[in-house]
């Protein structure tokens, strides 16, 4: 009778680290742990953070292994490259080893579970150097759980460990921390999981594009686990004719993205405002099973790429020539701040597609709000395009401040010339300190006539009798003249503050005739022109 074959495993438990040497990307953990077994300088607690799938859980398991190994010979101590085959480094990796506790934070929450382990752990190890702990995902354990924990934490007997893994480390009481030794895993790049792809896919007797290995690596988001996954899923996917292979566009269906060259075309449609052409291409890859999303999040890496390749950093290995060649032609002919807008629009697209109820409308909406908006000239483009000397532009000065009540910085001479007009009375008025005076001056003085210390003046609300009689004490102590000042009938001259309001509407008049200006609001209906003082009030 025949032996059944053994049970299939999948690439992410097969392809475990099962030695300190084949963990991807954490050299620095690997040394500082190498470092302190060497020097017997091991800490009672370990504590693992970083994101899913980057070998928190299998560290934890190694640290076990190097810790009990006792190597062929029977005589070995603890070290850094555990050698795999005495009876702890074996029953360590089956997961059968007595004195190596694990347990799952998520399905064990209570303060009992950790009085089991702190009971147990007042029990010298059966078999093993050391009784380890392995808590995985700790931060899901309750606040009476980790109070429990903290005293034996603190000072467990010297056979015990405590090894901790999280994705959450915010979660875990600064209490905890503060009594482990932390190491930080790192995200994996792409570059190290298409790497470990490759070398996959060598060992499993399965071809692979590069383009489809890249895909699944830029996919797998940092995380081994999720990438080998991803990759156990496109080999199952791959054709049985023949000799099996995994190809780009087997990849992208099944992860519904769609080709680079088709949201290259894309964007090509957006730069040039080609509307009906857009619709038609977010259709036909929507009905190819691209979802609206991962459109999207396309758009936004190619833009991050031309932005990149404008900056000069270099152009990923991973894209098609023809690819790279369209890329770094945009990178040399769209301006920065055009790059900018594109990337604030797509983001802003691509929050809207995630909360849309209708994920196609809400992508195809947005879009066109981005194809309209890339057409648009940059202004700053637009102002060095057009070579028109404007002259000098004043602009009015806000009533009441500095710039509109010159203060002299000498003292005026003991006989000055008597003030005739509204300019040189308000003037006065402010140097010798009546502000007030001044001010009701500057807006609302309108002089009928003037002879000497002898004024006629028009009345309104603001300037009345008791106006006129202050004026006057005002102007005999600062003149050392006898003042009169009467109200009189009819209009007088324009008031200081009237002058201004006209000079700055001549000025806008003349702002809005520039040529800059017209073409600037031809391009952006609804725009609007604030002065630096319009500009201030509606910031305050």
């Amino acid at each position: 009778m025949s032996e059944s074959p053994p049970p299939y495993r999948v690439l992410a438990r097969k392809y475990r680290p099962q030695t300190f040497s084949e963990l991807i990307g954490q050299d620095a953990m690997v040394q500082t742990l190498g470092n302190a077994i060497t020097r017997g300088r091991l800490a009672h607690a370990y504590l693992m953070t970083g994101v899913r799938g980057v070998g928190k859980t299998s560290t934890a398991r190694l640290i076990a292994k190097a810790l009990n190994c006792i190597g062929p010979d029977g005589d070995g101590g603890p070290t850094i490259d555990p050698c795999g085959v005495c009876e702890p480094c074996k029953a360590i990796a089956e997961g059968r080893h007595i004195d190596v506790i694990e347990m799952d934070a998520a399905s064990h929450t209570g303060v009992d579970d950790v009085r089991e382990i702190i009971e147990a752990s007042r029990y010298a190890a059966v078999s093993a150097r050391y009784k380890i702990y392995i808590i995985d995902e700790v931060h899901m354990l309750s606040k009476n759980a980790f109070n429990a924990l903290l005293k034996t934490l603190e000072e467990p007997p010297a056979h015990v460990k405590f090894v901790f893994a999280t994705t959450e480390v915010n979660k875990v009481p600064v209490t905890v921390l503060s009594r482990c030794q932390r190491f930080d895993l790192r995200r994996i790049t792409v570059e190290m999981l298409d790497a470990h792809f490759r070398a996959v896919l060598a060992n499993e007797g399965v071809g692979g594009d590069d383009e489809a290995v890249h895909l699944i690596a830029v996919a797998a988001e940092g995380s081994v686990r999720d990438g080998l996954s991803l990759l156990d899923q496109a080999i199952a996917h791959a054709d049985l004719d023949g000799e099996a292979r995994v190809t780009a566009d087997q990849v992208r269906a099944m992860l519904g993205l769609s080709e680079g060259g088709a949201v290259q075309r894309l964007f090509a449609h957006v730069l040039g405002g080609d509307a009906p052409a857009l619709i038609d291409g977010l259709r036909d890859h929507y009905a190819l099973g691209a979802e609206p999303l991962g459109l999207i999040r396309g758009l936004l890496d190619l833009c991050h790429a031309v932005t990149l390749a404008k900056v000069g950093r270099a152009v990923e290995s991973g894209l098609a020539e023809s690819e790279r060649a369209q890329l770094l032609e945009w990178s040399e002919r769209i301006g920065t701040a055009t790059l900018h807008r594109l990337w604030q629009l797509l983001l802003k697209a691509h929050d809207e597609v995630a909360r849309a109820a209708i994920p196609l409308d809400a992508l195809e909406m947005s879009l066109l709000r981005v194809c309209y908006a890339a057409t648009l000239p940059d202004p700053g483009e637009l102002a060095r395009g057009v070579t028109v000397d404007p002259g000098p532009v004043a602009r009015p000065p806000e009533p009441g401040t500095s710039a509109s009540r010159p203060v002299p910085v000498e003292l005026l001479p003991s006989a000055p010339e008597l003030p005739g007009d509204a300019a040189a009375i308000s003037e006065l008025l402010y140097a010798r300190g009546h502000a007030r005076l001044g001010q009701i001056a500057h807006d609302h003085l309108s002089i009928i006539a003037s002879d000497g210390p002898a004024l006629t003046i028009a009345g309104n609300r603001a300037v009345d009798q008791g106006f006129a009689r202050e004026l006057a004490d005002a102007l005999d102590k600062a003149t050392d003249a006898k003042w009169r000042i009467d109200l009189g009938q009819g209009d007088g001259a324009l008031t200081l503050m009237e002058i201004e309001q006209r000079a700055a509407q001549d000025d806008r008049e003349r702002l809005m005739a520039l040529p800059v200006v017209k073409a600037a609001f031809e391009h952006f209906p609804g725009a609007e022109l604030l002065t630096g003082t319009e500009d201030t009030r509606k910031a305050g």
